[in-house]
């Protein structure tokens, strides 16, 4: 790819960079002369490009190791527990965030992905988060992250594995745990209706920490009594409102209720209005500005979409190496994200312009793929095992 204004960059630069990416994070170790930590790095590399698993990506190179090989190195290499895996993946999804985005408070959005999981549990039920039936089935091996909102700097910076046993509060900690341990300042979390409790309310609200989120309707009311509470608000007109949140455990907490209204064509092609309720605290604006705002959160399903491109296909049901593989999948988004702001700028500082079409998302991973292939691949094409 060239430009006057950028000069250029070649795939084994960007193979470079991303491999040396991965082995700065201290993950593995080399396992045998064989399976070095290069050599599996690039393997996961290839799969992660390809959408591909692990053994697909040892079969179509010639000079990689037999995919037990690698599936030894990882379990043997990766830290044990939970707790120290997650600490090095999120080292490794900021290593290369430039410092200048720690002296600014960020707009930070927050959600959960849910990951479809057919099979039973490694060792424990925990280890699996239960709901709504999706993609046929009601189980699923669960992930909160945390995204910049900015467009050219939406770096994902914490991610975390949410068990059965865990509420949203507690995953939340954990990530602004981690947002705060990285130095980023946080002006204002956006989430989803999910974290639309009294504990997550009391827990930001505690932290002073500015937050917007939709509000969610629980129960049903009854069409015999005089609506009241959230569905005495959601009968107002547009504008904020005051309401306290109760629960069987906690003292009541007070936040604000903003009133808007979203206009869009039916199926039938008839214009009609929607209205929105959000919740809000030490949050300002007019209905419009605060709609409008909200709207910028969806930036972070641009994150999960371009995860699901880069994502190993894998039945294994050890959940850290599922934690590994959606790791993987965002650093290589990062790392796409590193690249538009720090090789293919325009200009430099504040006023520097990004344009994220100059290197798309699956060319990077075409030209990750071509690289590995060069370096374990003997030329030969590749082959597929057929059983009769």
């Amino acid at each position: 790819m060239r430009s006057r204004k950028i000069g250029s960059i070649s795939r084994t630069e960007v193979h470079r960079w991303t491999l040396e990416w991965l082995l700065e994070s201290r993950l593995l170790k080399d396992h045998g002369w064989l399976c070095t930590a290069a050599t599996v790095w690039n393997i996961v590399l290839r799969a992660a490009a390809r959408l591909i698993s692990v053994a697909a990506a040892c079969r179509d190179l010639a000079n990689a190791p037999s995919d037990q090989a690698v599936f030894n190195a990882l379990s043997d290499g990766l830290p044990k527990t939970r707790k120290v895996l997650e600490r090095r993946l999120n080292e490794a999804l900021t290593f290369q965030m430039p410092h200048r985005l720690r002296r600014r408070p960020w707009v930070i959005a927050i959600d959960f992905h849910l990951e479809p999981y057919y099979g039973e549990p490694s060792a424990s039920r925990n280890e699996l988060y239960y709901g709504e039936s999706r993609q046929g089935t009601t189980t699923f091996h669960a992930y909160a992250t945390a995204c910049i909102i900015q467009y050219g700097e939406r770096y994902t910076v914490a991610l975390t594995w949410v068990r059965r046993h865990e509420g949203t509060e507690v995953a939340l900690r954990r990530l602004i745990d981690r947002i705060r341990e990285i130095g980023l300042k946080i002006r204002r979390l956006q989430l989803d209706r999910g974290f639309f409790t009294t504990p997550v309310v009391a827990y930001l609200q505690q932290e002073k920490l500015p937050f917007l989120m939709p509000v969610m309707f629980r129960g049903r009311r009854s069409k015999n009594k005089r609506a009241t509470g959230l569905h005495a608000i959601r009968r107002q007109k547009a504008g904020w409102y005051k309401h306290t949140l109760k629960n069987r455990k906690r003292e009541g907490v007070t936040i604000s209720v903003c009133v808007s209204y979203r206009t869009h064509r039916n199926k039938k092609g008839k214009r009609v209005q929607k209205k929105l309720l959000f919740a809000a605290w030490r949050v300002h604006g007019t209905p419009t500005a605060i709609r409008e705002e909200y709207r910028l959160r969806f930036g972070i399903e641009t994150s999960y979409r371009q995860l699901r491109q880069a994502r190993i296909y894998t039945c294994t049901r050890d959940p850290h190496l599922r934690l590994v593989f959606m790791a993987v999948a965002l650093l290589l988004r990062n790392f796409w994200v590193w690249i538009h702001a720090t090789r293919l700028a325009d200009g430099a500082g504040p006023s520097k312009t990004i344009r994220l079409e100059r290197l798309r998302f699956k060319r990077m991973l075409d030209w990750i793929a071509q690289a590995v292939s060069t370096l374990l691949h003997d030329g030969s094409e590749p082959y597929v095992i057929f059983d009769p």
